[in-house]
């Protein structure tokens, strides 16, 4: 038994939880089934594990560049909070429940392509860092509100992230059709219900409003349209400003050796050289990924679609990617703001990280149906929600608020939070518990009933952002 164990836990951690792997190994069976030269695989596969890797090298250097932007921020609200941040909380989560977790999120996808294979939901996961977050998430919660260890926790674990996996790309597939045109891939990240949601709410604005991408700069401004150039200079007076009120400590704690001034401007230029080098990554791999993928579609899960991470999306609207990070940082300091004034137990700190990638993305979203208001309107909510919702979420995860650190994005403070509350119920026991165990069952009975209905995979696109 232990050796089972022991090898589902080398493939979790040495293989699933690797996204450049398992973007080689899908590129390679869907090659390999599609017949093609030996020639035309080799490079297909590490083109496709380059192009992952290059996207996570810039994510890197492009956190490195806007991180410190964080602190700096906390210092001049002159606040002391949890940080969501999902790296933050990853040594704990791994130390704790790394051998479970794990199993949790092999067990999970094995379900996702079952479900695949056998509804119309025909949607396959494949990042693998939010795999292993989303799984950590899950064996956490069970753990601390129904108290399920072992076989039992691995089971229910399951089960939540094999129903994640397939509906969650569903959910935001209608709005992926949109911003790429049509494009047969979905988008697997825990922003999905803000996504899902600034696109939704986007509607409100479509009438008249233009898209983000479509503003007319004069001349002298034209630099702007350069994605490089206009992230820099955007991010630049972010940087300069805060550096300037809180100049003394930025050059003691933050800056280093480095003058605070230079200091501001390099990490605003970094942030722009992660940024190109992220978009970089991304058309690598999909000029790659997305050929190969049509050789599994066609013969293991017929009319399967992927679900990549969200840079996926970035070129397409990198104006709007703009907006909505700043629109949900922004609602994320007004959500800190709220928290500070109502006096809560838990305050949640603006997080930069999330704001780029879940904001950002939920820009993108948003603009598809509603423009440039979309692009601001919904990822600013959702900023505000993040903050209120992860503060609610705090007490059902057990010891790892004591970390100063907790899981950050839209996900875990809005679906997150609901199922954690469910997990309470339950554990409680009595007769909340038993109605919360048959609305659970319900719901999942109604939404595979439904996707007898779900025809977005078949039906062409209705609505494409310009």
């Amino acid at each position: 038994m232990q050796i089972i164990i022991d090898i589902f836990d080398f493939i979790a951690t040495q293989i699933l939880s690797a996204y450049s792997i398992i973007l080689g190994i899908v590129a390679l069976v869907g090659l390999l089934l599609l017949k093609r030269p030996a020639h035309q695989v080799i490079s297909g596969v590490i083109k496709t594990i380059v192009g992952v890797l290059i996207i996570g090298a810039g994510a890197g250097v492009l956190v490195g560049g806007i991180s410190p932007l964080t602190n700096i921020i906390n210092h001049v609200l002159g606040v002391e909070g949890v940080l969501p941040t999902n790296e933050a909380a990853l040594p704990f989560a791994l130390e704790r429940f790394g051998q479970i977790g794990s199993l949790v999120m092999v067990g999970g996808f094995i379900l996702n392509v079952i479900l695949a294979r056998v509804t119309k939901y025909k949607f396959i996961y494949l990042t693998g860092h939010i795999m292993l977050y989303v799984s950590l998430f899950v064996v956490i919660v069970l753990n601390a509100t129904m108290g399920l260890t072992g076989w039992q926790l691995w089971l229910l674990g399951t089960i939540v992230m094999g129903l994640y996996f397939t509906l969650m790309p569903a959910l935001v597939y209608p709005g992926t059709k949109a911003i790429t045109g049509g494009e047969k891939f979905s988008v697997g990240h825990t922003g999905d219900f803000s996504y899902w949601f600034s696109y939704v709410t986007g509607k409100l604005f479509k009438k008249g409003t233009k898209s983000a991408e479509e503003f007319n700069l004069p001349k002298s401004l034209s630099f702007f349209r350069d994605t490089t150039s206009g992230l820099a200079v955007t991010v630049l007076p972010l940087y300069l400003i805060l550096t300037l009120v809180s100049y003394k400590y930025v050059a003691a704690e933050v800056a280093g050796s480095q003058n605070p001034i230079i200091f501001a401007i390099m990490s605003s230029l970094t942030f722009a050289a992660g940024m190109t080098i992220v978009l970089a990554g991304v058309r690598m791999m999909l000029s790659e990924i997305m050929p190969a993928f049509a050789g599994i579609s066609e013969k293991l899960v017929p009319g399967a679609v992927p679900a990549f991470d969200c840079p996926v999306v970035f070129p397409y609207a990198p104006t709007a990617l703009l907006f909505g990070f700043l629109a949900m940082f922004a609602g994320m300091i007004v959500g800190t703001g709220l928290q500070l004034g109502l006096s809560t137990l838990y305050v949640i700190l603006p997080g930069v990280v999330p704001a780029f990638f879940a904001g950002g993305t939920s820009g993108i979203f948003g603009n598809a149906t509603g423009g440039w208001k979309g692009a601001i309107f919904g990822p600013f909510i959702m900023g505000v929600v993040m903050a209120i919702g992860t503060g609610w979420l705090i007490p059902l995860t057990g010891d790892l608020y004591k970390t100063g650190a907790t899981f950050g994005d839209p996900f875990y403070a809005t679906v997150g939070l609901a199922f954690a509350k469910w997990g309470d119920f339950v554990g409680k026991g009595g007769v909340l518990g038993i109605i919360a165990i048959a609305v659970a069952v319900v719901l999942v009975i109604l939404v595979f009933a439904m996707s007898r209905k779900y025809k977005e995979i078949e039906e062409e696109v209705k609505e494409v952002a310009e």
